[in-house]
């Protein structure tokens, strides 16, 4: 395998375990994220524990804790007088997704996942909802807080905003059985566009807990507009997504013009549900 670069602990020394994460930690993500990537073939033989502390300038205590949880989660095997060998791991099941996916893919992926209604609540909206919803501050609307999950593995964490009205049109338990885009319908607004926005945040610790992860990992975040066909803002929802269960997919097909080669979107298959 060809050397890999070292790139350190920003921020972080040999002792103590400042900044968001604890050292272990990092390097555990590191790590992982590597083998999940391929850069080590199956059962190739890992740098020792000395050679990892240099790469990431910790100390080997450091490390020791990283490989502790690598090996319980089965990343990784350790074998005394031999070293740690990497262990191969089924792909995890991903949840597609495109920008493009239209309503009726939309809601056919809502009845393959599972919902779970963590918090509905009316209440103020914050000032930056209202003013994209077009609404005076102060204006009171729904609020709901679900987790999605597919095959039993939580993959997404939602936060949505209904106009007041279009909330009190159905119960709790409508919520959790019927994909949202269906009884915003359902309450005589017929969904016609959307605008998303993509981005990547880290998880608190009350989302890390919903969503079967540790606290500060990498999450993709997806923050969506939807709009009837009269032009009004219907819904805002932002979604946050575990990387290694949610994948999002694109099409593109190359257009060429005498000025010159671009790439413009194509519909895919499947689409990200609210």
């Amino acid at each position: 395998m060809a050397e890999m670069s070292r790139p350190g602990l920003a921020g972080a020394g040999k002792n103590g375990d400042d900044g968001l994460l604890p050292k272990h930690h990092r390097v555990y993500l590191i790590l992982r994220q590597e083998i999940e990537d391929g850069v080590y073939a199956d059962a190739a033989t890992m740098a020792g524990e000395l050679a990892l502390a240099e790469r990431f300038d910790v100390s080997r205590i450091t490390v020791r804790k990283a490989m502790d949880r690598l090996t319980q989660e089965g990343w990784v095997e350790r074998q005394r007088g031999r070293g740690t060998f990497v262990r191969t791991r089924a792909a995890p099941s991903h949840v597609g997704a495109s920008l493009s996916g239209n309503i009726e893919n939309l809601v056919a992926m809502g009845l393959q996942t599972d919902v779970e209604l963590i918090e509905l609540t009316y209440a103020v909206a914050p000032g930056p909802v209202c003013a994209m919803m077009g609404a005076a501050p102060g204006t009171v609307m729904q609020r709901a807080v679900r987790v999605r999950s597919h095959e039993g593995v939580p993959f997404s964490h939602l936060t949505t905003w209904l106009p007041e009205d279009i909330g009190r049109s159905f119960t709790a338990e409508e919520m959790q059985r019927t994909p949202l885009l269906r009884l915003i319908e359902r309450a005589g607004h017929r969904i016609a566009t959307a605008r998303q926005a993509i981005t990547a945040k880290l998880a608190t610790p009350e989302v890390a807990r919903l969503l079967g992860i540790e606290p500060g990992e990498a999450l993709l975040s997806v923050r969506r507009q939807v709009y009837d066909d009269a032009g009004q803002l219907v819904e805002y929802i932002s979604g946050l997504y575990r990387p290694d269960t949610y994948e999002h997919e694109m099409e593109y097909d190359r257009s060429r013009t005498s000025a010159a080669d671009f790439w413009t979107t194509k519909d895919t298959t499947t689409g990200a549900v609210t």
